[in-house]
């Protein structure tokens, strides 16, 4: 794979530069809650504007449609993608349309451009190979030289990151380098013991990535929505917890794996309850107790993992020399159900271990909470990427981008 570095040693003066970033934040209307994924790619792109390339940023925003929607413009991330970069940032308000055209031929020496959502123009993600191609070929109508660092995307088969860069010689931007020699520290050559922290909603989210965990891993720990289905499978009551029950089977052979391999499966001893969902917006004081993890009254459902629980995560993630942690103990978004979460990230700063934040949900609670980002061995910006790469798949994009 062709790296940045090469590409600038070529020269790349004078030359359009597409880049396919990962620009997608979360909004508040039009107001940026977390900039984490444009501060990634900053080193990219001011690589390539100093070395005087015309950068040309493309990312998507979303999930419109395949046609434009205002709530999902990039025109917000565009704006401080040039504040971070201390520079004017011009923006295209299509995709390959007049105004792409115009404002990229406008670009000077070192300038940078953004173009609108690319997900505005259905080629993006089309699943027929022709209309993706056609896509990828007024894109690449734009520009000179291709490079990738959107890593939230390579596991997408989208115009963008798997076709265009077949249609211009292509490199790998800086982020896309740091995020695959990551995960490389994940899955070769492991540093032992080696303890993954899986959370969030949904069980089957994390099926692949849990099957293949058990050949490497030396513990895993199980929190959030999916610890449930795990303590159903186990015959407790969860009550009104969030449950896969189709999922039972696939957990009792996980569990069964993992003790037959040596592999151990820690779960939540006690957990917060309530008998409601808070409201997130206005996140007032909730109703809300403690119980065991194997005694959770009907018609409460867990939130949270508990005091007791975190205390013995701490202590399952002390000795680790690798840690990788993808998913939210608990609906961190609330002040009530945050402790999980915070006890986890908590537990990594204070580690001697290499640890990985696996990006998505995970990335976003470091930020809510006030975490040092500087205080974890890398934060990943892409969840779903990061997933994928450690179940063993090839991802699209980096196909894309191999010589």
């Amino acid at each position: 794979m062709k790296t940045i570095d090469e590409l600038l040693g070529e020269g790349v003066e004078g030359r359009r530069v597409f880049v396919r970033a990962d620009l997608n934040v979360p909004l508040d209307g039009t107001t940026i809650t977390d900039d984490g994924r444009i501060r990634a790619v900053v080193p990219t792109v001011k690589a390539l504007a100093d070395a005087g390339a015309r950068v040309v940023v493309a990312s998507h925003l979303g999930r419109p449609k395949g046609a434009p929607d205002p709530a999902f413009s990039l025109a917000p991330a565009a704006a401080r993608l040039g504040e971070l970069l201390g520079t004017e940032v011009a923006f295209a308000t299509d995709t390959v349309g007049e105004s792409a055209r115009a404002t990229v031929a406008g670009l000077a020496d070192g300038g940078v451009a953004v173009i609108e959502n690319l997900r505005f123009n259905a080629g993006e993600t089309s699943k027929d190979d022709a209309e993706r191609d056609a896509f990828a070929e007024q894109l690449a109508a734009l520009a000179d030289l291709y490079v990738g660092d959107g890593f939230g995307a390579v596991h997408r088969k989208h115009a963008s990151v798997y076709d265009l860069p077949g249609k211009l010689p292509h490199a790998a931007g800086y982020l896309i380098a740091t995020e695959v020699g990551v995960l490389k520290k994940l899955t070769e050559d492991v540093r032992r013991p080696y303890a993954v922290v899986l959370g969030g909603s949904k069980v089957s989210d994390k099926l692949g990535v849990i099957d293949h965990l058990l050949e490497r891993a030396d513990r895993i720990l199980i929190g959030g929505g999916m610890a449930y289905t795990f303590l159903k499978a186990q015959g407790h009551e969860v009550g009104s917890s969030l449950l896969q029950e189709d999922q039972i089977p696939a957990v009792l052979e996980y569990l069964r794996r993992a003790e037959d391999r040596g592999v151990e499966f820690v779960l939540p001893v006690d957990v917060v309850v309530s008998e409601g969902f808070p409201d997130l917006k206005a996140k007032a004081p909730t109703e809300h107790r403690t119980v065991p993890a194997d005694a959770i009254p009907a018609g409460f459902m867990g939130l949270d993992n508990g005091p007791e629980t975190n205390k013995l995560y701490a202590s399952k993630l002390a000795d680790a020399a690798t840690v990788f942690w993808n998913g939210p103990m608990g609906v961190f978004e609330h002040p009530d159900y945050a402790d999980g979460t915070r006890a986890v990230a908590q537990a990594l700063v204070d580690s001697p271990a290499f640890t990985v934040v696996g990006g998505g949900d995970s990335a976003a609670a470091v930020r809510t909470l006030g975490f040092d980002e500087n205080a974890f061995g890398h934060i990943s910006t892409g969840g779903g990427a990061s997933l994928e790469y450690l179940e063993g798949k090839q991802l699209p994009g980096l196909v894309a981008l191999e010589d």
